[in-house]
């Protein structure tokens, strides 16, 4: 097939990138940065780019977006201009199938858990917002016709992760302890980025009727935020512990922190680890026969293998900025709490 991704510099558009060419298709990579498996540099919110991007592709993979990090106004952009932009393309150029890479965070805070597709789009903030809305011009897509997969994923981790576990793994391997709010002992579900391709070439492989659906897809096995957290502190074997921090005061701080722009933590963030967070992934078990192979401390513990083999030229000065999801992310203020852990 001729198969176009979007964001293809990024950790999961490069892996699909890879993964793709490897399977013998003809893949399009699309992406602002201009890195190995970039076919077209170009915003994916130019019509001309994405034009020319769709043109004779069967499949349309669309990964790019915004973190929650930046700026509002450019979230927006990216994530609710941008997959517009993308549909209208892939809909003038006839694609069979598009799938759209969205996001858990539409749920917001779910009052149920585990979390079904069904549980009504609750966005908190910027960043879920603007997946929510990028979700609903998805699916008047899907209505108007063009085939359209929506994926869910959790937090996806794995070898090229960087972002806020940056910080985890670095407090880790200096042999320090590191801290969570409150008792820590909330069950937060990620995914391992390995189990995330394999999910979408699964459901690029389903039937119509199967494929044009929306899927959550997380871990099967997690633990607690501490037990999952705990293992990179014993893999980095300096006897270190996670520490609870009484999460009131932690939490007005680190809102202040935010606001000040003093902390790359972000409010959702933070209220997001005093719950437990998890979702239900029977639909996709029993519609497109998915399992995921990898638990979250598998997910975890590879990501910091990876990190540590890698750190001394992934957290360079060239790319300590944290604008992707492949970048650490300045820890700013929180640096300075070394001092106590």
């Amino acid at each position: 097939m001729v198969i176009t991704v979007t964001g293809a510099a990024g950790m999961l558009g490069s892996r699909l990138v890879e993964r793709l060419a490897a399977d013998g298709h003809d893949v399009r990579g699309v992406d602002l940065r201009a890195e190995p498996g970039v076919t077209l540099v170009g915003d994916i919110r130019d019509p001309r780019v994405m034009d020319e991007a769709a043109d004779g592709a069967t499949a349309v993979l669309h990964c790019a977006a915004a973190l929650p990090s930046y700026p509002a106004a450019e979230i927006r952009s990216i994530i609710v201009d941008g997959t517009a932009n993308v549909l209208r393309a892939a809909r003038r150029a006839r694609v069979e199938r598009v799938l759209h890479v969205s996001s858990t965070a539409v749920y917001g805070l779910p009052r149920q858990v585990p979390t079904p597709e069904e549980h009504p789009r609750e966005p908190v903030d910027t960043y879920s917002a603007a997946k929510a809305a990028a979700e609903e011009i998805a699916e008047r897509y899907r209505a108007e016709g063009l085939p359209t997969a929506i994926l869910r994923p959790k937090t996806f981790l794995g070898p090229g992760r960087m972002g806020l576990f940056a910080m985890l793994f670095e407090w880790a391997e200096e042999g320090r302890n590191f801290p969570v709010l409150g008792s820590g002992d909330v069950r937060i579900q990620m995914f391992a980025v390995d189990d995330l391709v394999a999910a979408v070439l699964t459901v690029l492989a389903a039937p119509e009727e199967v494929a044009n659906d929306t899927y959550n897809l997380a871990a099967e096995r997690f633990r607690t935020l501490r037990e999952d957290f705990q293992s990179v502190l014993d893999a980095a074997g300096h006897g270190k512990r996670v520490v609870g921090v009484p999460a009131r005061p932690a939490l007005f701080a680190l809102e202040l922190l935010e606001r000040s722009r003093l902390s790359p933590v972000y409010g959702r963030l933070l209220h997001k680890l005093r719950h437990d967070s998890y979702v239900s992934i029977d639909k996709a078990a029993e519609r497109l026969g998915f399992t995921p192979k990898f638990s979250n401390e598998d997910a975890i513990l590879r990501t910091y293998e990876w990190w540590r083999s890698t750190r001394a030229t992934a957290t360079g000065p060239a790319r300590g900025g944290g604008r992707t999801s492949r970048e650490p992310w300045r820890q700013g203020a929180l640096s300075l709490a070394k001092i106590f852990f």
